[in-house]
């Protein structure tokens, strides 16, 4: 049995503060923006995430949890046509709540509650670690140019010259390794 909200409920029973919610998750997805008070936009953030969320995959169980709270066809088709998919790679978040001036009659505290906008995000954290020594990492090597480079102009010495360089040490090595090989043979 889920527990029971904390304080007093909006309205007054748990049927009507059902009815309240459910009343201002509608009119946010028809318009986008609602201006309520704050202890209404509060409460009403999750529940319009948690609806969000199972917009995002337009399956048949989905639908018809959200269609006990949206009745009005023409907005739950907004909801999974529009918003879920439009939120589809953002990972949660998907509204935001802005105080305002209080309202002028009792002073009450009030808010703006608001779809925030469909960003793409990346799958930065959602693809798994993976181990450090699976493989090694494989370095293209791209083919050296005669000239220099534009961008380096501390360097006057061609790309080339330095394999050159590399390799005359190498040939300068063979021929002594060779020689004391020789030397070995003959004695």
């Amino acid at each position: 049995m889920p527990t029971p909200t904390k304080g007093p409920r909006l309205g007054g029973s748990p049927a009507h503060q059902r009815l309240i919610l459910a009343n201002l998750a509608q009119n946010l997805f028809e318009h986008g923006k609602i201006t309520t008070t704050e202890a209404k936009a509060r409460r009403l953030r999750p529940y319009a995430e948690s609806l969000i969320t199972k917009a995002k995959t337009d399956t048949v169980a989905n639908r018809r949890q959200v269609v006990k709270v949206i009745r009005d066809k023409s907005i739950l088709h907004t909801l999974f046509t529009e918003i879920g998919p439009a939120m589809a790679t953002r990972p949660g978040g998907y509204t935001r709540i802005t105080k305002v001036a209080p309202r002028k009659g009792d002073n009450a505290p009030m808010a703006v509650i608001e779809i925030v906008e469909a960003k793409q995000f990346g799958a930065q954290n959602q693809s798994p670690k993976k181990a450090k020594a699976d493989k090694p990492a494989v370095v293209e090597e791209k083919p050296a140019d005669d000239v220099a480079p534009e961008d380096d102009l501390g360097s006057d010495v061609p790309v080339d010259a330095t394999d050159d360089a590399a390799e005359a040490a190498d040939a300068v090595a063979t021929p002594a390794d060779e020689n004391a090989t020789a030397e070995d043979d003959t004695k």
